[in-house]
């Protein structure tokens, strides 16, 4: 049985796997909106003896991606990098549990992609991948039903959210006076080369043309204040081009305020009557 319709039964009972700024932020959000049909059960962390005060109740902590199989729980949502996709992943569908994907980036390997498809086949489960930052990720998908021609994915943030990344050795982030593009080739490369800050760009090529087909470009501009993201896309079904300027996330700029939203959204049309 779907994760929503058990849902629509008993509320939704979810385990996280990790517990850093997009988990915290992802709670937080639920709690503020009195979602208490939304049950985080369990949440998994290296470290299950370190004292975390904001942990919410419902939840126990695990270590250990076989603790899953004896969990009752409805749905993995996966917010620890991506190292983390393919043990809770194949732990979450192989125990017939949906499996939420933020760390996209893990899936510029395409056997592993496979491996974890083939696992939701062989259970019923299935893979879940949010918009994450991006907006009209569904139209995109849909207009992927036709053929595509192009997709072209633009990504602007701030010198400060390219610190700590391979950006610093392709452009002086610290002397930049207007903005620069210091990297351009496919989804799959920028992903794969920069997995904190284009990760957004698999879920892109995921409801597009793949990761070859989609030409991704990174730029650091120093008068941007916010996390930028424009598709431009073209093919049978006409022409499409969309932006979106995102906050970053108050605790990590280097992700954005609607990653952790997309996430609320997708829990909460769990439990609606209505999805939107």
């Amino acid at each position: 049985m779907s994760a929503s319709r058990r849902a629509s039964r008993r509320g939704l009972r979810v385990a996280i796997v990790g517990w850093g700024a997009i988990a915290r932020r992802l709670a937080a959000l639920l709690a503020e909106r009195g979602r208490r049909e939304i049950v985080f059960v369990a949440v998994a962390v290296r470290d299950t003896a370190a004292s975390r005060p904001d942990l919410p109740a419902s939840a126990r902590l695990i270590a250990e991606p076989g603790a899953l199989e004896g969990l009752d729980i409805d749905l993995v949502v996966e917010a620890a990098g991506r190292a983390s996709v393919e043990p809770w992943g194949e732990a979450a569908l192989s125990a017939g549990h949906d499996f939420v994907v933020s760390s996209t980036s893990a899936f510029c390997d395409d056997a592993l992609l496979a491996r974890l498809v083939a696992s939701a086949e062989r259970t019923g489960a299935q893979i879940v991948v949010p918009p994450g930052a991006m907006a009209g990720i569904d139209a995109l998908a849909a207009a992927a039903t036709l053929s595509l021609d192009a997709v072209e994915h633009t990504i602007v943030k701030p010198p400060a959210a390219w610190r700590g990344t391979e950006a610093e050795t392709l452009a002086d982030l610290d002397g930049l006076d207007s903005a620069t593009i210091f990297f351009s080739g496919t989804a799959r490369e920028a992903a794969d080369r920069f997995p904190q800050n284009a990760n957004v760009a698999v879920i892109s090529a995921l409801a597009g043309i793949g990761l070859e087909r989609t030409r991704v470009s990174l730029c650091a501009d120093p008068a941007a204040s916010r996390n930028a993201h424009r598709i431009a896309a073209e093919g049978a079904f006409g022409r499409l081009d969309m932006s979106i300027e995102n906050a970053p996330l108050a605790t990590n700029p280097k992700s954005s305020e609607m990653t952790a939203l997309s996430l609320v959204r997708l829990l909460e049309n769990h439990v609606r009557a209505l999805v939107r």
